[in-house]
């Protein structure tokens, strides 16, 4: 129940976060954007989630995640439908990052929510399936937007993404419950942000969005306005990017509980992410038969490692650090957000070829970065040898009575 109500939740906020590119073409028709200005669009609730991801978590450490969430959801779902009533570049701007400041309040809590029911052994799957609360927004934001935006223009749209945030507040409301381990007081809440591991851990796999934002946050633009696919289209494929994220998630949360391991798998998609996306740069210009299974592979490898290094952030920490770890792990991934889209429409401007080479670079960089964060359980079992060893060395060092 916990793990659904918090999947629940957090997909009615991925629905506007990861789903908004499918509407890009209606917002950049009804506000006469241009490409610049669309990526800013796309990037302003990341922008607003980067503010408060941490402070969201460290409350949900002090409160409880069914206060977190059910409180700044529905902020965020009334914010949203306000954006429907914008008619200036500026003003919706503004509403979105109102949106992203308060729906942030989902991505901790809820984590921390699924951290709290389940055993070690049994995260990365629960995290896994939480996660795809990410892709089953997306997917379902891509495959009903364009419809919503043909139907009743962009205001309609945001209608339906709004009212989809109160509900799942109100269903995290009434179904998530206090973990087994009841909540207290935030046991030294700066202890994530002074981990070294932490530090790389958020950064290297934030490297990794950048090809994840290439992919999923411009494919519906890339595909219509470079290649001459209909939006409807482009967006169907956005959708079964999304689907096939789903699985993806799914099946490296299980595969890491099996190895018991969280940065080896991350790094192995990394590699993978990193040299489909660099094909999708040279295929730019390649038949859509070529070009269409190089994006789907690209983007369900951009989707596969997020539940892991949501797991991997949580374990480091302890319970009453939860959130707060998450958190943080979020907020560096949030610079990423917040930045790669205006960054990418910038030089899509120019080539879409190079921007999509650049954006391979990142997960190579991250890659790299993660070969210095230990497994988070071999950092445990080293402290407890450790600490074995110095106790018996403390004990031969006693004299007898």
């Amino acid at each position: 129940m916990i793990l659904g109500a918090g999947t629940c939740a957090q997909a009615t906020f991925s629905a506007v976060s990861v789903g908004l590119p499918a509407l890009a073409p209606a917002l950049r028709s009804h506000y006469r954007l241009t490409l610049g200005e669309t990526g800013v669009v796309l990037g302003a609730v990341g922008i607003g989630m980067l503010f408060t991801l941490l402070p969201w978590g460290l409350l949900a450490d002090r409160l409880s995640e069914r206060f977190v969430i059910g409180g700044g959801l529905s902020i965020a779902g009334l914010a949203i439908v306000a954006a429907g009533r914008t008619h200036s570049y500026g003003a919706l701007v503004a509403v979105l990052f109102i949106a992203g400041a308060t729906g942030a309040s989902v991505n901790a809590a809820s984590g921390r929510a699924v951290m709290g029911w389940f055993p070690e052994h049994e995260r990365g799957l629960a995290l896994g399936v939480r996660q795809t609360a990410i892709p089953i927004g997306g997917a379902t934001a891509a495959a009903g937007l364009p419809w919503l935006a043909s139907a009743g223009g962009t205001r309609l749209a945001f209608v339906v993404l709004g009212c989809a945030c109160v509900g799942g507040a109100f269903v995290a409301a009434v179904l998530i419950r206090d973990s087994p381990t009841a909540v207290g007081e935030v046991e030294d809440i700066t202890q994530p942000m002074r981990d070294p591991r932490a530090w790389i851990l958020g950064l290297g796999t934030g490297l990794f969005l950048t090809a994840q934002i290439a992919i999923t946050g411009f494919v519906v633009l890339f595909l219509h306005e470079h290649r001459g696919v209909s939006a409807h289209s482009a967006a169907a494929l956005l959708a079964g990017i999304n689907v096939l994220g789903v699985g993806a998630r799914i099946t490296s949360g299980r595969w890491s509980d099996r190895i018991q391991a969280r940065i080896a798998p991350m790094r192995m998609i990394g590699v993978g992410l990193a040299i489909a996306t660099a094909a999708v740069a040279a295929l730019v210009d390649a038949p859509l038969a070529v070009l269409i299974p190089t994006l789907v592979i690209a983007g369900a490898l951009s989707m596969a490692w997020n539940g892991l290094a949501v797991v991997a952030a949580a374990e480091s920490a302890g319970h009453g650090r939860v959130g707060a770890a998450i958190g943080f792990q979020q907020t560096l991934l949030g610079v990423c957000v917040a930045g790669a889209p205006p960054a990418f429409a910038a030089i899509a401007t120019g080539s879409w070829r190079l921007a999509f080479a650049l954006s391979a670079i990142g997960p190579v960089v991250g890659v790299l970065a993660l070969r210095a964060v230990a497994e988070a359980g071999r950092v445990r079992r080293d402290g407890a040898r450790c600490a074995g060893a110095m106790g018996v060395a403390m004990e031969g060092r006693r004299e007898p009575r």
